[in-house]
């Protein structure tokens, strides 16, 4: 439990003003100095994450953000961005509420604008005059009994864990990387080309999810490079159920699988657990509408140094460009960075992003689709542009 991965936890966020206690509260919620406490306005600068697993909540990660009232110039209004990214990938929200509660009711409609649950909290309970009245204020101001806490003397923090768990988003944890596609006792075979890109011993992360998913599911897993593809179905009894390959290799795996068996990509199956697929797909049909004078985004959740054949940055962008000329434009951006303005481009192709969390794939894909702007995924688009998008299933 403690290796769950970043992206597959439940991202607390904690938001409030310059010394509102939101590090303390993040220490007291994780038992541990996880984030700097200092009386000095503005000490976090950056947002610090701590991953935790919770009873019954399973696993978390808690986001100590910078203040939202941060007014010190450019640095601050750096600080207030980075704590408007934050809310992208917010499953719920803890709100620091002040005295004052103009800005807090603020940042309630903005969260709730985003469909984020939010959870008021009045800190500081040891040192405040008259908390009973400010609890009735907060409620007439925003409609929500806050949590009394105070994070100094660690009180009212099981009582704030009982809130999440009250407003846990209802399909939180629902979603498979497989959904429907395979059962008990199923065969399914993985096509895993170890290529450049595969890190020297180890498997990348979409990989391993999924062997452990279909382990889970108790299915009969076997693995084979590309170039094994015909000895491993010879060697099995029966045809595999499904077989799951790399992106790149979609072709050579078609072209050999058989008949009986379902084909399908990491990437693929990916982009309806991370995201929403059937919008990847409707998105994949603006390809055919791209020509020599189009701007494409290509987005990747992951920040590495370019690589000889890598599938963002050198063999998507050959195959649009074989496909609609040479002067196609493409950008590129990793990690966090995603524009605000997306009218520039004509399409945006999104990598699988194993690295992110749900929420934070889904608010790229609805910032898209406000501005018009057709996204799609890296799988979807190598099934689509070798022209079998119709013949390889999808996470259901």
């Amino acid at each position: 439990m403690n290796h769950t991965p970043h992206s597959n936890r439940l991202h607390i966020a904690i938001f409030g003003r310059r010394n509102s206690g939101k590090s303390s509260l993040v220490n007291a919620l994780t038992g541990q100095d996880t984030a700097l406490v200092s009386a000095t306005p503005g000490t976090t600068t950056d947002p610090v994450t701590k991953a935790m697993e919770v009873y019954p909540l399973g696993s978390c990660l808690f986001i100590d953000t910078p203040g939202f009232d941060d007014d010190e110039g450019e640095l601050g209004e750096m600080r207030v961005e980075r704590t408007l990214k934050t809310v992208e990938k917010a499953d719920v929200a803890l709100l620091l509420y002040e005295e004052d509660g103009t800005l807090e009711k603020q940042w309630m409609d903005l969260l709730a604008e985003q469909g984020i649950p939010v959870i008021p909290i009045l800190n500081k309970a040891d040192s405040r005059r008259d908390v009973a009245s400010l609890v009735l204020r907060i409620e007439r101001e925003c409609g929500r009994t806050p949590v009394v806490v105070s994070a100094k003397e660690g009180t009212g923090i099981q009582d704030i864990f009982d809130a999440i768990l009250e407003k846990l988003p209802e399909d939180f944890g629902e979603q498979t990387i497989t959904g429907g596609l395979v059962a008990e006792g199923d065969v399914v075979l993985l096509v895993m080309p170890q290529d450049i890109q595969a890190p020297k011993g180890r498997l990348i992360l979409p990989q391993v999810q999924t062997i452990r998913e279909l382990l889970d599911k108790k299915c009969l897993v076997m693995s084979c490079t590309t170039d094994k593809l015909q000895a491993s179905l010879q060697a099995l009894v029966r045809p595999p159920k499904l077989i799951i390959t790399d992106s790149q290799v979609f072709p050579v795996v078609y072209r050999q699988k058989p008949a009986e068996s379902s084909l399908t990509s990491f990437s693929v199956l990916f982009a309806g657990y991370k995201g929403n697929i059937h919008d990847f797909v409707e998105g994949a049909a603006a390809i055919h509408c791209l020509t020599a004078q189009s701007r494409v985004l290509i987005a990747e959740a992951c920040t590495h140094a370019p690589l000889a054949e890598d599938i963002g940055k050198v063999k998507i962008p050959r195959l649009l460009r074989k496909r609609v000329g040479g002067g196609l434009q493409i950008d590129f951006v990793s990690g966090s960075d995603f524009p605000k303005d997306l009218s520039r481009y004509d399409l945006i192709i999104h990598c699988g992003a194993c690295m992110f969390n749900r929420k934070y794939v889904l608010n790229r894909i609805a910032h898209a689709r406000a501005q018009h702007i057709p996204i799609t995924n890296y799988g979807v688009v190598i099934a689509s542009l070798t022209g079998i998008l119709d013949k390889i299933v999808i996470h259901r």
